[in-house]
């Protein structure tokens, strides 16, 4: 499994790509497979860890993300002989290296950081196993193996019936995630706020955000770890998920849910997928329809925000389904999606390709 090298594996704080590998490759250890896990030296796994960079490219400046990052890949690629399958979750460029070896590699494509990037994604589809991980992400030029939502430990998250008073912004503080619109709701329903999460976009921090904290009730805990992550989405009376773009997935929404906190998000991308409008939070359209939610909150039941968790987003479902997947892929069987009917294939030799695929 090839993880991301931005962070540890598992990550201290903020890393979603490393913390499904990390999920995924603890699950698959568990059911008895035998997994050699790509990543940071300081990685903490019960796989076989191949060492990497020492630490995160973006926990220490003096990483740097091009040598590293062509030396975690190639790594990879130089044993893979060794395995039945190669997970990418390390993004495109591991694609770049598919076609030289023999080992089927299945990419879990974790959202287009732009259009720039699908050129390689199309110039290796014809040979890729993609994995999109919210059936809103699957790109229409693409063919996919399967959709696999991502999973989380249900018993990492503690449940709440009795929250508190605030709202909670809990992500990347970027003008993509709405931290300012979180902010504006806020104040509009006289709720204290707390922000947390990386500063990603440090000017629209400065301008739209550290301007309003400590005053009528905002917060910012900063990048929070395990434990106070628990706590503020256990304690928060609503996620506020106001979104400006399509969101491929949205880890932390599904925390929040399983912590019993409904979940007040703009339809984009995966929100209607995750959440359950009227059931386990509100989809809205803009900061009046956030409000408007905000006062209806408690008309829902926090426990059929847990219980859907344990139904559809468990680490437990989404390990049996890579596992699955691995072991159609390494035995040679057919592609989930024909590879005849890929971008309207349906040439005979584009047939006969589909039946000699790995």
């Amino acid at each position: 499994m090839i993880a991301s090298i931005a962070h540890r594996t598992p990550p201290r704080g903020y890393g979603p790509w490393e913390q499904v590998a990390s999920t995924l490759a603890e699950g698959l250890v568990a059911l008895g497979h035998d997994v050699t896990l790509f990543a940071t030296a300081d990685s903490v796994t019960t796989a076989r860890l191949h060492p990497g960079a020492p630490t995160g490219y973006e926990e220490d400046p003096g990483i740097d993300a091009k040598v590293h990052g062509g030396l975690h890949i190639a790594a990879a690629f130089e044993r893979a002989a060794e395995f039945d399958v190669l997970s990418n979750q390390f993004d495109f460029l591991p694609l770049t290296y598919s076609r030289l070896v023999a080992t089927p590699v299945v990419t879990t494509v974790h959202g287009f950081s732009s259009d720039a990037i699908l050129p390689v994604y199309r110039a290796y589809d014809d040979i890729a196993r993609y994995v999109a991980i919210s059936d809103a992400d699957r790109h229409p030029d693409l063919g996919y193996e399967a959709t696999i939502h991502h999973g989380i430990e249900p018993g990492g998250f503690t449940y709440r019936a009795d929250p508190g008073e605030h709202l909670l912004f809990l992500g990347r503080i970027h003008p993509d995630k709405g931290t300012h619109l979180a902010i504006e709701v806020a104040h509009r329903t006289g709720r204290p706020l707390v922000i947390a999460g990386i500063v990603q976009d440090e000017a629209y921090f400065a301008d739209l955000v550290r301007p309003h904290l400590g005053r009528r009730g905002v917060r910012y805990a900063g990048p929070v770890g395990p434990a106070e992550r628990d706590a503020l989405l256990g304690g928060a009376l609503a996620l506020l998920h106001l979104i400006s773009f399509a969101e491929p997935f949205g880890l932390s929404v599904v925390e929040a849910l399983a912590a019993g906190t409904p979940v007040i998000a703009r339809p984009l991308g995966s929100m209607p997928e995750i959440v359950r409008h009227g059931r386990t939070g509100f989809l809205v359209d803009d900061v009046a329809g956030a409000v408007e939610a905000v006062g209806r909150i408690g008309s829902l039941d926090r426990r059929h925000c847990r219980d859907d968790v344990e139904a559809r987003f468990t680490a437990e479902r989404m390990v049996a389904d890579y596992a699955e997947l691995f072991s159609r892929v390494a035995a040679g069987g057919p592609s989930a999606t024909s590879r005849s009917s890929r971008r309207g294939r349906s040439t005979a030799a584009n047939r006969t390709d589909a039946s000699l695929a790995p």
